[in-house]
């Protein structure tokens, strides 16, 4: 027999079954009609479920991941929830709110603006010459005029950036921009074996007062100006092929 009357959720009926209302309306009507429609009779049949039965299937319905809300609207919800909270909570509400959001986007632009340039400044350190080409003569000429300032430092600098176009104009080194000072210590030491280990110091000096900020002085300053003296009257060894430094030679 169906159950009369009612309850929360529910609506009777003049048939005296009470059926599910509301958000199980759906669920209800499935529910009836399986009923209906199992055994002990056919569709149509009148053999009904009571009011327990219905909702306990409707609830088992709406289980169902059809009825259960996505992902997106699920952060949506959590997002609006969020956005009354501030709205309640937070003194300004809204103004106050967006005043933040603003200054943390400048904070976060600034940054980026002040780390990018770095970064670049560094990537282009890596090369031994600057952007601007000078001939050898020019940066032998600014070598000495920080010399004599007692500017051992950018002495040391200019006098390497001295050898390496020195060689270049001489053709013992082919030209090549974004030569580090390492590669050129390898490729010059290949074509002038002699003098492999003074370029290697050479460039090793280079490395550390433009990059590990080591201050320069004068006995490194007169060495580097010595080996650059020397490397005037060098001449190529003849059997050497110049290669890029870390390309494989021919194999025999």
């Amino acid at each position: 027999m169906a159950a009369a009357g009612g309850g929360p959720g529910t609506r009777g009926h003049s048939d005296g079954v009470v059926r599910p209302a509301g958000g199980y309306r759906l669920a209800g009507a499935l529910a009836l009609a399986l009923a209906s429609s199992g055994p002990g009779g056919g569709p149509g049949s009148g053999v009904l479920i009571g009011r327990h039965a219905a909702q306990r299937l409707a609830r088992t319905e709406l289980s169902k991941a059809m009825y259960q809300p996505s992902l997106t609207q699920r952060f949506f919800g959590w997002l609006t929830r969020l956005l009354d909270d501030v709205n309640v909570n937070l003194p300004g509400g809204w103004w106050a709110l967006i005043t933040l959001i603003v200054a943390a986007v400048l904070v976060i632009a600034v940054v980026i603006f002040r780390i990018r340039p770095a970064r670049s400044g560094r990537s282009r350190e890596g090369a031994l010459l600057p952007g601007r080409q000078l001939s050898a003569r020019d940066h032998r000429e600014q070598s000495e005029r920080r010399a004599a300032a007692g500017d051992f430092s950018a002495a040391i600098i200019e006098r390497v950036r001295a050898i390496a176009v020195g060689l270049e104009e001489r053709e013992v080194l082919p030209p090549r921009p974004g030569r580090t000072a390492d590669e050129l210590a390898a490729e010059a030491g290949r074509a002038l074996p002699s003098h492999a280990r003074s370029l290697t110091d050479a460039a090793r000096l280079f490395d550390e007062i433009m990059y590990g900020g080591r201050d320069g002085a004068e006995p490194g300053y007169q060495r580097v100006r010595e080996l650059d003296i020397s490397l005037l009257a060098a001449r190529p060894a003849s059997s050497v092929t110049l290669l890029p430094a870390g390309a494989a030679g021919p194999v025999s």
